[in-house]
């Protein structure tokens, strides 16, 4: 019996040919953020460096980290500064200006609040944590399909599988305002995204954990039963498909209060 989702894998040549409109649509959390010349950033799950490249453009000074060993080595062949490590447990004390996140908190699903106070601990007194990551009600439709795919491959507690955290904004205030953050925006943003490989593309990428439930001779038929299911709602009539995105962007500020009381070790 499967208590938690199997690990997500990343390529990131894979990544890179049916993902790369993450990336593309990171601008508006980036002008959330808004570095500044000099700054200390930390980019957290920095994939394979896309965005952070513009956070170097724009003069700041960047410490990139993801737990996929082969992303770390697609940022540092864009010549970046980036580190395997767990987000659950970082490595710094007030060094950061600013974190940053695109599209990456949603799969650390283990622990939440462990990911926050280890931000929180990352970050100078003021210093800001800005991110976008999938909200309550991504990929909704993508989701039950899979689940009742594998449910129809007999696959017991099909749910169990999924690996993303999908909070809506009221309880991610609450996790950011518990570890002493002090929100200053958050909102859920429905976002439908075009994909530019389909369906099957985005599947074949993102949803991993799901197909390693079943043997490797079963999983392109499950992958093309997942896609029929969809093709109603997702796919128009010139076979362009669109994912049902929700995200949640916020940016919020370690206070100087939260730091003196170090409430984060309640």
């Amino acid at each position: 019996m499967h208590r938690h989702a199997p690990a997500q894998e990343w390529n990131s040549s894979r990544y890179a040919q049916n993902a790369r409109f993450v990336s593309d649509l990171g601008q508006p959390v980036l002008d959330l953020l808004s570095p500044e010349p000099g700054e200390r950033i930390l980019d957290l799950g920095c994939g394979d460096g896309a965005l952070t490249e513009k956070l170097v453009a724009a003069g700041a000074n960047v410490f990139g980290v993801d737990a996929s060993p082969d992303m770390v080595a697609a940022s540092k062949t864009r010549g970046l500064n980036a580190h395997v490590a767990d987000a659950c447990s970082l490595n710094f004390d007030a060094e950061f200006d600013a974190v940053f996140s695109n599209a990456a908190l949603h799969w650390m699903k283990r622990d939440p609040d462990a990911v926050i106070k280890s931000v929180h601990r990352a970050l100078k007194t003021g210093g800001r944590f800005v991110a976008e990551m999938g909200g309550f009600g991504n990929v909704a439709a993508i989701t039950i399909a899979l689940c009742a795919t594998l449910d129809q491959f007999g696959i017991a507690s099909p749910s169990s599988f999924n690996p993303w955290y999908f909070p809506t904004a009221d309880e991610y205030r609450e996790r950011l305002e518990r570890a002493g953050f002090q929100v200053e925006y958050i909102e859920l943003i429905p976002r439908p995204t075009p994909l530019p490989t389909g369906m099957r593309g985005w599947l074949e990428t993102f949803a991993i954990p799901f197909t390693k439930a079943l043997s490797a001779d079963q999983r392109s038929a499950f992958l093309d039963a997942v896609t029929d299911k969809l093709r109603l709602a997702l796919c128009d009539y010139k076979n362009n498909w669109t994912a049902d995105y929700v995200r949640l962007r916020f940016l919020a500020v370690k206070s100087q209060d939260a730091a003196l009381t170090n409430v984060t070790d309640r």
